[in-house]
């Protein structure tokens, strides 16, 4: 029978040190367990939810979860992984965002019975003598043996001192909310083992660090990551959830159920077997999968309902049966006229960011004109021409002018 660390531990990459979990359990009292998430962009996304997931494991397991909502670091924005300094967000672009994390993360967590803190409570009142402290027990050597810095450095490019205080002051997050464990995706490493440092700093007893796979994104090779565009949003509509998981590589399904639905890993590894020699239809899986995805996070058949609307639009070539409508007099008319080019009706109607975003994707072949692909990006019609007409984006967005 699995120990209670083994079953903790399942489906991570790192438990630093090794056996550290097994000790920090022998303690004989509810752990603190520490997630910290930086609110620079408003919505969580399913790779987030990889990490959300191991924080649920441990409450279930009668430990205390620790929700760091980073509204004080996310201004400085993390550089792990980053080759160029990242934007600093305002204070009021930060509390936008983390407005909205707390829903989506009790779509995966209790919320309710874990302890959520904003790191402004102690980063935003530090004093110069304690970021000083701080400061002294790190080293420019031992920030450069982050691959990121360290690639940076070679190539001549900038490194801001902004961006090496990021890894301590995550780490004093830790000193702060005296945590026994941190979790975190493998590329958080560098600031976790930070973390170990800054609490021997204080004192304390460093925490265990917990690591769990990234995610990749619906490419199929880069992790998954709203910058990317590749990624699949906790608050996603449940069709658009369904078709964007279809589109997954075959390659990647069994990955999928493991980090998403958390399958056992006898059945992840049938799975992976069955689709790489053929006993195992990849669209049936897929399928299956997908369900299971959009259910979880909209309730039981919603997956069944989103499979329907997706076979309606993809096998039958039949339109959706809730297209959003937009009225055809709040088109921006060229010229105060009463043509408006097709880029300009995509931008209005919300299935392009800009124009200059909608011009691409008619480039690409991507827009479509009640069912005809749109090849001329410059493309004028007159506003009454588009009344009762339905564009769409891609596979799954559409809009009813009326």
């Amino acid at each position: 029978m699995a120990s209670d660390a083994d079953r903790l531990a399942s489906g991570t990459v790192d438990v630093i040190p090794a056996g550290g979990l097994k000790e920090k359990l022998a303690l004989g009292r509810p752990l603190r367990v520490k997630l910290g998430v930086d609110p620079s962009r408003p919505d969580l996304t399913l790779g987030h939810a990889v990490v959300l997931g191991k924080l649920r494991q441990f409450q279930d397991a009668g430990h205390r979860a620790v929700l760091i909502i980073g509204d004080f670091t996310a201004r400085i924005g993390d550089p792990s992984g980053a080759s160029e300094m990242r934007p600093m967000l305002t204070e009021d672009e930060v509390a936008a965002n983390a407005r909205t994390y707390l829903d989506q993360a009790g779509s995966v967590i209790d919320v309710e019975a874990a302890e959520i803190r904003g790191n402004a409570e102690w980063l935003g009142t530090m004093d110069m003598s304690a970021l000083i402290r701080l400061a002294s027990g790190a080293t420019v050597a031992q920030m450069l043996e982050r691959e990121d810095f360290r690639d940076r450095f070679r190539a001549g490019k900038p490194i801001s001192v902004v961006e090496l205080l990021y890894p301590l002051l995550q780490g004093y997050d830790s000193v702060a909310v005296q945590a026994d464990v941190e979790l975190g995706g493998t590329d958080q490493t560098f600031n976790l083992l930070m973390g170990r440092d800054v609490q021997r700093a204080h004192g304390m007893e460093p925490q265990v660090i917990v690591t769990v796979p990234l995610l990749e994104g619906l490419d199929g090779e880069r992790k998954m990551s709203k910058s990317l565009d590749n990624y699949v949003a906790l608050t996603e509509q449940p069709d658009e959830m369904f078709g964007k998981l279809m589109s997954i590589p075959d390659g990647l399904i069994a990955r999928y159920e493991l980090l998403c639905l958390q399958i056992d890993p006898s059945e992840h590894a049938r799975v992976e077997t069955g689709v790489a020699d053929g006993s195992i239809h990849p669209n049936d899986e897929k399928r299956r999968m997908a369900r299971a995805v959009v259910d979880r996070y909209h309730g039981d058949g919603a997956g069944s309902r989103a499979e329907a609307a997706f076979d309606r639009v993809h096998r039958r070539h039949e339109l959706p049966q809730d297209i959003g409508e937009f009225p055809v007099a709040d088109l921006p008319a060229r010229d105060g006229g009463g043509e408006v080019s097709v880029a300009h009706a995509l931008a209005a109607a919300g299935l392009a960011s800009s124009t200059s975003d909608a011009r691409r994707s008619i480039a690409g072949g991507g827009v479509r004109l009640d069912g005809e692909v749109v090849r001329d990006p410059e493309l004028s019609l007159a506003t009454e021409a588009l009344r009762g007409r339905v564009l769409q984006v891609g596979r799954r967005r559409f809009v009813r002018f009326v």
